[in-house]
Order: C-alpha cells, then structure tokens, then sequence
C-alpha cells in the first residue's frame, strides 16, 4: 500500500481543494477547531515529529488575533468593559477574534501538508497541458522558498569562512555583509529562473502536440481514496447550501440548528482526517 504523497495528482488535488476551501469558507468555530486540530495530526502523520515545531508558530498566531481584533473591531451587543479609548470590549469581538486566528493556523497547516505532498512534477502533470505557463510558474514558486533557504546557507558559509559573515565586524559591517549576501542570492534566482526557462523552451514545453512522460498510475487505492473525498466533500457542501452549518458572530452570536450539524460535523472531521487514516491504515 503506498504512501498518501504517492497517492495518484488527482486524488491530492481534489482533496486539498475540499480541505483548504471549507478552512476559508466555512467560519464555523467548532468545523474551524476540527480543521486545525487534523491539521497538525496530518503534518505529523506525513512529516513526524518535526511538524509539531510549527505549533510554536500557530498558537501565538491565534493568541495575537484574539488580542488584535477586539482593539480594532467594537461591535457586538455583549459589552464586557470599555477600553481606554472609550471604546467597547464585547465578547462578540474576542470570539470573532479567535474564530480567525484559529481559521489561519488551519489554513497555514493545510498548506504545510499540501506543500509536502504536491510536489512540482505533479503540478506540471496536472496543469502541463492545459496551461503550461502557470503549471511552470506554479512548480517553480513551490520549489523557491526550499531552494533558496539551502543556497542562503551555502551562501552564508561561503561568506563565513572569508571573514564576511553577519556575525563578524560591527553594525556597519554586519548589515554590509548582510545586503552582499541578500545580493546574491537574489543575483542566483533571477539567472536559476533565466536557466529554467530556457531549458524548458529548448524541450518544447508547452508546444501544441508535445507528449510527456508520466509515472502515475491510477489504481485501486486511488479509486478508494477519490471516493472518499467526493462523498464526504460532497455531503459537507450540501450541508452549507442547506444552512446545516450556520454560525453567526455579530450583532449577537447565533448557531443554527445543531442537532442536524452533527451529522456535517463527522463528515467534515472525516474528511479532514482521510490523510492520517490513510498513513495510519498504511503503517499496519
């Protein structure tokens, strides 16, 4: 049984189209906590322990829109006390505050996830005939923030052992040696872009009629998993159109009816669960 990374560009696709839309469509406290909460259990199930780091980089991200908004949005029937400004605090602000930090970190952890398992070739599999310009553009900002962290180090090590590190000299040296470093880096992509884009031209990417090699394979597993994804994305779309997972922040906060919500809520912490299941099904 193959990994959930190895499962077929479609089926990924698919899947992170459904997970991330509902994470920025659907500001339902309890479907946005589900979201962040299998958010995390995927990037350790897909990358392990390391991705529990990122954590120390959510929570604080929650804790400065719930301290942010309340300073900047005053509606809200709920008055709790008033500011120094005169202005309320209502809890309507405090709730709304945490609903979008929480809405955030589920969407940054999505992305970790999808940024681990879309990788560039199936992206060009997936757009290389039907928009080879975008397909190309979007590999290759996908693979940028990786490689440039790994030529900034070489880069900073070269530097480093001529005597013009940032860590050496004073402050004026410091960020002099900081901005030649900035320098080429920046100097390195534009050309690695340049070389790119030639080497794709010269293999006639994106010429009408062009064939391409593929090593993806659709099986059974991909089936299954496709399946999945649509019934239960499917079943927490109709739950929307249908109000099943109405919520309301202002003036007053107001659930919809809850007793047909719980149904949309098991579906949707199902889906959002598929690639943990997935590994978890995988490692037995």
């Amino acid at each position: 049984m193959k990994r959930f990374e190895n499962l077929h560009p479609v089926v990924l696709l698919l899947y992170y189209v459904f997970t991330i839309g509902f994470s920025v469509l659907i500001m339902n406290p309890v479907c946005l906590s589900i979201s962040f909460v299998c958010a995390v259990i995927s990037a350790v199930s897909l990358s392990g322990k390391k991705a529990a780091a990122s954590l120390k980089y959510m929570l604080p991200m929650v804790a400065a829109a719930v301290i942010i908004n309340p300073m900047f949005n005053h509606e809200g029937a709920t008055i709790l006390t008033y500011l120094a400004g005169g202005n309320p605090l209502t809890l309507e602000s405090i709730i709304y505050g945490l609903t979008a930090g929480t809405m955030l970190a589920a969407v940054l952890g999505h992305f970790s996830c999808f940024n681990k398992v879309m990788t560039s070739d199936k992206l060009v599999y997936l757009l290389g005939r039907t928009a080879p310009a975008l397909s190309l553009v979007l590999s290759m900002a996908l693979r940028m923030v990786p490689m440039l962290t790994e030529q900034t180090k070489r880069v900073s090590a070269a530097q480093r052992c001529m005597g013009r590190d940032t860590k050496n000299g004073g402050v004026t040296e410091r960020i002099r040696n900081g901005v030649t470093i900035i320098s080429i880096i920046i100097t390195w992509s534009l050309e690695n872009a340049v070389n790119t884009a030639d080497s794709m031209r010269s293999r006639g990417y994106g010429l009408k009629g062009r064939t391409a090699f593929s090593l993806f394979r659709f099986d059974i597993h991909d089936a299954v998993m496709l399946a999945a994804v649509l019934i239960l994305g499917i079943t927490v779309l109709c739950g929307c159109v249908n109000d099943m997972l109405y919520w309301r922040c202002f003036p007053t906060i107001k659930w919809g009816d809850e007793s047909r919500a719980a149904v949309m809520y098991i579906a949707y912490a199902l889906l959002m669960l598929l690639c943990p299941l997935y590994e978890g099904r995988r490692k037995r």
